[in-house]
């Protein structure tokens, strides 16, 4: 049990060194000899754990990039309440800089999803199939919505998640360089409007 413990501890101590690595330097800029100098490393010790840089990062979307992106936008939409202040809270704290939420500020991703697109598909479905898990669960909570009256009859929930998640993104890449607040703020007031346009007879103040 205590050995499990420690194998567990240990690689999550890995894959979290890994993400940051990963993160400000990128994947394909990130060598092998890199990661080693980072985690401090052996080559033989890396290979007891991982068994190349590509099965690393898998671990890493699978034991870390899953959690957060779990935790900051799919876990908030476990709700019975009006779904549509609680997306957009969720939203607009997954964009929030700051301490706690410093790697994942705005959402990594998209920064992934752009660097292996065409160049990785395994590795490239790994992170579709995170957008997907989020998809699911916005639809389902929309519907849910309609159910309960909090959003008008005629609204599509599909294509509202999927402009939910395209708007982000793309707010994600615009906010990548540029904590401009004014920016944030404008993307969130109209992210309002559009949620009260669907809203079922204005239940959203």
């Amino acid at each position: 049990m205590e050995k499990n413990l420690k194998k567990r501890e240990t690689m999550h101590r890995l894959c979290a060194k890994g993400l940051e690595i990963f993160q400000q330097k990128g994947y394909y800029n990130t060598s092998l000899d890199d990661i080693l100098k980072e985690l401090e490393l052996s080559k033989g010790a890396f290979y007891h754990h991982f068994k190349s840089k590509e099965d690393y990062f898998i671990n890493i979307i699978q034991n870390l990039i899953v959690q957060k992106v779990y935790a900051l936008l799919v876990e908030p939409l476990n709700t019975y309440e009006n779904p549509l202040p609680i997306i957009l809270d969720s939203l607009e704290e997954a964009l929030e800089p700051g301490k706690r939420n410093e790697m994942a500020y705005g959402f990594m991703l998209n920064d992934f999803l752009t660097e292996f697109n065409k160049r990785n598909a395994q590795i490239s479905k790994y992170l579709k199939d995170i957008l997907k898990v989020w998809e699911v669960n916005l639809v389902s909570v929309l519907k849910r919505g309609k159910i309960d009256g909090h959003i008008a009859r005629h609204i599509d929930c599909e294509g509202v998640a999927t402009y939910i998640i395209a708007s982000y993104l793309g707010m994600r890449s615009l906010l990548m360089d540029n904590t401009n607040k004014q920016l944030k703020y404008q993307y969130i007031q109209q992210l309002k409007h559009y949620f009260r346009s669907i809203a079922a007879q204005n239940v959203m103040a």
